[in-house]
């Protein structure tokens, strides 16, 4: 039997049975009725306000009642909505997950990674600390690869995207992975246009702060979105962010599930005691990557180092090998 990709909804050819409702749907027909029957009621309740000796408190009684019914109604009309685009989602989750890829497999459904996860303790279950730095590890690097290969692409040579300076790793891109994960993850089981604006929100604020907290701190920008259009002070921009938004769709429903499926095969001795390694690996590099710039850019100031470390800073990291490592960062003296 041939699965299709379809939303749920009901046959407007023919009547639908009492037998074929759900109990949300007849309370849903109750209330209509309600409803139309209060409409129906006020009709007289309007001719009663025109009377000399009406009393407002009446007014005030039913008013509140009313608003308080609306409040009421709208908050079960968004979470029925939920209920109802969660149901389609996962459904449609399901069905791609079936369809059998000649080159590329299919990404797990998240609904199919939760129910796995809850059948298991593993050390990464749901979203827990490990399973944050995993994504961390992981972002940092499929980050600079993507946007290697994009450069090259575009522009026809290879250039470092490099944040770090021992190995392609950016922090920038494991932090907005992390970021997205974070937000989306309630949204995982939900449609794609929440995770798409959602991603372009997430990944429009980290990469905003990260431009900032860099200029502040180093007195250097990596990128400058100032030549195009929609930008707020050269840090972020429309089209930028919206490829976040196309990234969120992308992480939660096809790259996230990939990953933690891969995860979930990992045993909990040698997956605790990786994690934990790589957490050391990367504070050691982010540690040598902001002392290394830091040096960079009082280098460009004429400042001379002021103790041994500082003079090994400058041997181990010149600003050749610097500047082949933070290709497009500028300093605020150079421009």
């Amino acid at each position: 039997m041939k699965l299709k990709s379809v939303k749920i909804k009901a046959d407007e050819e023919r009547p639908i049975t009492a037998e074929e409702m759900s109990e949300i749907e007849k309370e849903s027909l109750r209330l209509s009725e309600v409803v139309s029957a209060t409409r129906a009621e006020m009709t007289g309740f309007y001719s009663e306000m025109l009377q000399p000796d009406f009393d407002e408190a009446e007014v005030e009684r039913m008013s509140g009642s009313l608003k308080r019914a609306t409040s009421n109604l709208t908050k079960t009309l968004s979470q029925t909505y939920a209920v109802s685009d969660e149901l389609n989602a996962r459904w449609n989750d399901i069905c791609k997950q079936r369809k059998k890829r000649r080159f590329i497999a299919t990404a797990p459904a998240n609904a199919s990674i939760d129910y796995d996860e809850n059948r298991s303790q593993h050390f990464a279950k749901g979203l827990n600390l490990y399973k944050i730095l995993l994504i961390c590890f992981v972002g940092s690097f499929a980050g600079v690869v993507i946007e290697m290969l994009w450069c090259l692409i575009t522009n026809g040579y290879i250039e470092s995207r490099q944040g770090m300076v021992y190995g392609p790793f950016n922090l920038l891109y494991g932090v907005g992975a992390v970021a997205l994960t974070a937000c989306l993850y309630k949204f995982r089981n939900r449609s794609a246009w929440i995770s798409f604006f959602g991603g372009m929100a997430v990944g429009s604020v980290v990469e905003y702060l990260c431009s900032l907290g860099q200029e502040i701190i180093f007195g250097s920008r990596s990128w400058d979105y100032s030549h195009l259009p929609f930008n707020i002070n050269g840090r972020i921009c429309l089209l930028y962010s919206v490829f976040w938004g196309l990234l969120g769709v992308l992480w939660i429903k096809n790259i996230y599930p990939r990953m933690a499926k891969l995860i979930l095969k990992i045993p909990n001795n040698v997956g605790k005691i990786a994690t934990w390694v790589l957490v050391v690996f990367f504070a050691f590099n982010a540690f040598m990557s902001c002392v290394s710039t830091f040096r960079w850019s009082q280098r460009v100031e004429g400042i001379a180092p002021t103790s041994s470390f500082g003079e090994f800073i400058d041997r181990r990291f010149p600003n050749e090998r610097m500047e082949k490592i933070y290709a497009n960062m500028e300093f605020s003296e150079q421009k």
